[in-house]
């Protein structure tokens, strides 16, 4: 990566964005589609001619050999070049990156490497360069929409609701109590959503523009979120039971939402029923669902809890009825009558793996059968909360939930200096770093990936195992900030709800707050206005939602990326404090004569020939370039 770094003030000295040579897996640079093993894909990449490029070559890897082979020149202008060279797929997953023959910095012989992380004037290791796969890709609907997550015993709650008998486990609050962060009862604080209270309240869904319906777990357990399933063969009735399931994903779908599910393929509750009977009879088939030891509590918990014990793939009869075919859990729940269009599958990294065991890829792809039997066009996404590097080849997981290559880095980048919220799951404070870490960061993680699954990674800003946004950047400033980012970045938006609203949380558990349906005091209305915007001119551009992204300055508080297709160019900047401002060299945004802006308040004056983007922040910029 080759961004520009220098600092100035005032526009006369601002800093011109040096033009890169650049590739990414998107449509303007791979052929659409997805190929076959012994398919010929032309790749294309583009070279800016100041860079002195001689020649390009493409090296790609056939049965762990490298090959390189000659590039041809495609097409060129004033500022740049553009080759295409062939991939052979030899591989289901084949590897390649681009050797570009330059001069070094005193004129004598050199080259340089592009592959996903940026241009090399050293050799590099293959765990970053481009990938093409034989394997399908997410569903379009993924990143075509925006999702919008709903812990459900905290959403809504339903007049049906009221009067229920709670269980011995449930300590009832009020609605719009403030959720505890910490203590005994953070996880049997009950405040009694339900799934109708969900299905009065899809309105608000459709009028902010999401997609789809995420909801965190619906089967019974012993605590409010219900990841410690008793059961999976029916929903839990204080939700409303099987009836106000398909009742809610069918009002939905008549809205044109999609419904995701949530289920927990590591572990049970310890009072699920095939525990007790696990216990109960050394011979019953459970037996072999879990892991057992000899020390106390006798079994596997995860991360050592004895509520939460864990379950073993080695059992083929496990596989048959949770993951394995459309009688199991999983094919159930995507056929009528309730038809939900696919699955977040919760400590997918865990599941399948303990000891010498490994068996979390072969879950991953039994899953995307058992899917793609009953329905082709549902979704399968992974929680992991760090390096997804291996699990995500594209034959297994569609996406990830991607805190490590967007949360954690945005977080860092709009959190102030000396933040108190904690850092997710790290014995600090969220530290502020500069633009540069960030986008380092973001691209270290999202190259050792299929450019098809980065496109459809689940991004975040939060979720109900975090911090609130507005309580890790303090303003709503900084919000429209880090929403920009949200619905501008390649993969699939995720609104967890109450973000768009203004919502605060310092940890996942206090973040878990009710609704604020009838108290204005804790509504944000501007807020909600920012995303609905900002989802709307995402589901209007085709470049955001599918196209390539190419870094066109990196500053330590202001990022500006394209976001390219064959027919649409958008470019986005957010800042998050006063900067330089950068001219845009025309290397990088070609010979656009117009721009529309479609949201923020930065300006794009034309400047010295070219555009020259102004400084101010905290703000943001999104424009169609025509």
């Amino acid at each position: 990566m080759e961004p520009s770094s220098s600092r100035s003030v005032g526009p006369a000295t601002a800093p011109t964005s040096a033009p890169t040579a650049h590739h990414d897996g998107s449509a303007l640079y791979v052929p659409e589609g997805t190929p076959s093993l012994g398919d010929t894909v032309p790749v294309r990449v583009r070279v800016p001619r100041a860079a002195g490029v001689r020649d390009v070559w493409l090296r790609s890897v056939r049965d762990g050999e490298p090959r390189l082979s000659p590039a041809r020149l495609d097409r060129s202008d004033e500022h740049e070049d553009w080759y295409v060279a062939d991939v052979l797929v030899h591989n289901p997953e084949t590897g390649y990156r681009f050797f570009l023959d330059a001069p070094g910095a005193d004129g004598s012989s050199g080259y340089r490497w592009l592959n996903g992380r940026g241009t090399w004037e050293r050799d590099v290791p293959d765990a970053a360069d481009f990938r093409l796969t034989v394997h399908d890709p997410a569903p379009s609907w993924m990143a075509d929409g925006v999702v919008y997550q709903v812990f459900p015993d905290r959403f809504a709650r339903s007049s049906s609701a009221a009067g229920q008998d709670l269980p011995g486990w449930a300590v009832p609050a009020a609605w719009g109590d403030e959720p505890h962060g910490s203590g005994p009862d953070v996880g049997t604080q009950y405040y009694g959503g339900d799934l109708a209270g969900i299905e009065e309240r899809l309105d608000h869904l459709v009028r902010l523009g999401v997609s789809t319906l995420y909801t965190t777990p619906v089967f019974p357990g012993r605590s409010n979120h219900r990841y410690d399933a008793s059961t999976f063969d029916h929903v839990d009735p204080l939700l409303g039971g099987d009836e106000a399931y398909v009742s809610l994903v069918r009002a939905a779908h008549a809205r044109g939402l999609r419904v995701m599910g949530d289920l927990t393929t590591n572990h049970t509750g310890v009072g699920h029923e095939w525990f007790s009977r696990a216990l109960a009879d050394p011979g019953a088939p459970e037996r072999d669902f879990y892991y057992w030891t000899e020390g106390d509590p006798g079994y596997v918990g995860w991360l050592e809890h004895a509520s939460l014990p864990k379950l073993s793939y080695g059992s083929a009869e496990l596989a048959a009825r949770m993951i394995d075919g459309p009688g199991s859990v999983v094919g159930r729940y995507l056929r009528e009558p309730f038809g939900i269009d696919g699955w977040r599958i919760d400590v997918a990294n865990m599941t399948g793996r303990y000891g010498a065991e490994d068996r979390t890829l072969d879950v991953a792809r039994t899953l995307r059968a058992t899917m793609a039997a009953v329905n082709p066009d549902a979704a399968l996404v992974a929680e992991h909360f760090h390096d997804a590097t291996g699990d995500l080849a594209g034959d297994g997981w569609h996406a990830n939930m991607n805190y490590s290559a967007f949360t954690r880095p945005v977080w860092t980048w709009l959190s102030p200096a000396g933040s108190s919220v904690p850092y997710l799951g790290l014995p600090v404070r969220t530290p502020r770093r500069g633009g540069r870490s960030v986008v380092e960061t973001m691209r270290d993680f999202d190259a050792v990936h299929p450019w098809r699954v980065t496109a459809s990674q689940w991004n975040m800003l939060g979720s109900h195992d975090t911090p609130r946004l507005r309580s890790i950047v303090g303003s709503r400033e900084l919000v429209e900030v880090a929403a920009t980012l949200l619905l501008t970045y390649p993969g699939t938006p995720v609104v967890f709800a109450g973000d768009e609203v203004g919502l605060t949380g310092l940890n996942g558990e206090h973040a878990r707050a009710t609704m604020p349906w009838d108290e204005p005091d804790r509504w944000d209305a501007a807020t909600f206005e920012l995303y609905r915007s900002l989802i709307g001119v995402r589901r209007a551009s085709p470049a955001l939602r599918s196209g390539g992204l190419r870094w066109v300055h990196v500053d330590d508080d202001a990022l500006v990326y394209l976001r390219e297709t064959p027919d649409e160019r958008v470019l986005v900047a957010v800042a998050r404090d006063a900067w330089p401002g950068v001219r845009l060299h025309p290397a990088v945004v070609g010979t656009a004569s117009a721009a529309e802006r479609l949201h923020g308040g930065l300006d794009l004056p034309a400047h010295d020939g070219a555009w020259r983007l102004a400084g101010d922040g905290p703000a943001v910029g999104v424009w169609r370039l025509h």
